[in-house]
């Protein structure tokens, strides 16, 4: 029982703060405007304490998920003083961009602070070689420091990464500084080849995940089918024994038993051989400063803010389908879930930015659907006909309601 409260208590103030902040934005950036705010409320339904401000009613209401910002002339145009329908169009961008921008911003700066006070990032000199990769072969030493790996600047193990990606196995020339000299080598990445599925697992071999024209997919395999036996194998919830047993050398067609509802299936998969590239090196850690540690934190946020929009443009181009996709049903489990203070302020950070970031694709009903009403706006130089906008609201609104049952109903059966 205590269990189901704390995780209630997480669920409850992680998605009514995310939305609180949000709409705070708006009403912060709409006083500066000098719009007029009737009520700025945290929570819904009925109340629980009001307060009269000269023109706005602050109010606590009892349902904590979430608050509201209401403006006059934002849903109906209205002719009155300080009407957001009858404010400029640069204001009204300002005002309808900032609640997405807060939960951006939060996000960033509470992860930028998370990494930046539990890691230190990993510096561009050698360490160490591995036995049987090209580094061993042209004789790197400790101390070598990578400096550009195809004219691309290197720093740290992100980039060296991210520059040995793009090589497809081709010949690349790298740069090392040895005792201030500049040394050159031309040389093909050691290729390490794995086997790949398509399928993504929980820690209980459920499948929560199957890639678009993956083997898997391409198999019939699905989403919330359980993963009972490889080549008649029990797996036994084992994520690392299923690993092994996928990428056992010398193995072609795997035979896979799946529990689908009450059924279990056997299904024949012939995994896809991939490529990565490697030079061979583990790499020193920078010294334990503050500086460094910013630095680390500075590079971890950037790539978890681009994580981010790769998964938006792997939804769009159908990488990922809309299956995949996680709704409040899916979020509470995993909030739910989380373990100690740290994981769950990582939680917070990634949701606040996710919330941001789609909050401003154009959709009627979300903020980036108004934004697009007032660009269109600004381009005929008058508004869209009220009824018109109500009505490319109201079918925004639809899509989105349609879009939520469909998701939370994928939420659901990944639970159950």
């Amino acid at each position: 029982m205590i269990s189901f409260l704390i995780s209630a208590l997480k669920i409850i103030f992680l998605l009514g703060f995310l939305i609180v902040i949000h709409e705070a934005g708006h009403l912060l950036v709409a006083k500066l405007c000098k719009v007029r705010v009737n009520e700025f409320a945290i929570g819904f339904g009925p109340l629980i304490f009001q307060r009269q401000g000269k023109e706005t009613k602050y109010a606590l209401r009892l349902i904590p998920l979430g608050g509201f910002c209401n403006m006059e002339g934002e849903e109906e145009r209205s002719d009155k003083e300080g009407s957001f329908s009858k404010a400029s169009i640069p204001k009204r961008l300002a005002i309808v961009v900032a609640g997405a921008t807060v939960n951006i911003l939060f996000g960033l700066i509470v992860y930028f602070i998370l990494m930046s006070s539990t890691g230190n990032y990993i510096t561009n000199i050698v360490d160490n070689t591995m036995d049987g990769y090209i580094a061993q072969e042209i004789a790197l030493q400790q101390g070598d420091k990578i400096i550009e790996i195809d004219g691309h600047k290197i720093n740290n193990q992100y980039g060296i990464n991210t520059a040995l990606e793009k090589t497809e196995g081709k010949q690349v020339n790298v740069k090392i500084e040895r005792q201030g000299e500049i040394k050159e080598y031309n040389i093909k990445p050691t290729e390490i080849q794995n086997k790949y599925t398509g399928i993504y697992l929980d820690e209980n071999c459920k499948i929560i995940a199957v890639d678009k024209d993956s083997p898997a997919e391409k198999q019939g395999i699905q989403a919330n089918d359980k993963l009972l036996k490889i080549n008649h194998e029990e797996v036994n919830g084992d994520l690392e024994q299923v690993t092994q047993k996928i990428q056992k050398k010398g193995q072609g067609t795997i035979l896979l038993t799946i529990a689908r509802g009450n059924q279990e299936i056997n299904i024949e998969l012939t995994p896809e051989t991939v490529s990565s590239y490697y030079l061979g090196v583990t790499l020193q850690q920078a010294k334990d400063t503050i500086i460094n540690h910013l630095i680390h934190g500075g590079m971890e946020t950037k790539k978890f803010a681009f994580s981010i929009v790769d998964n938006l443009k792997s939804l769009f181009t159908g990488k990922v389908g809309v299956d995949q996709m996680m709704g409040p049903v899916g979020i509470s489990k995993v909030v739910a879930n989380t373990n100690g203070f740290q994981e769950f302020i990582y939680m917070l950070a990634l949701i606040s930015l996710s919330l941001g970031v789609t909050n401003l694709l154009p959709v009627p009903a979300l903020d980036g659907g108004k934004i697009l009403i007032l660009l269109i706006e600004a381009i005929r130089r008058k508004p869209l006909k009220q009824e018109t906008e109500i009505n490319i609201q109201l079918l925004g609104f639809s899509i989105l309601i349609a879009l939520s049952i469909y998701i939370t109903y994928h939420d659901i059966m990944r639970i159950f």
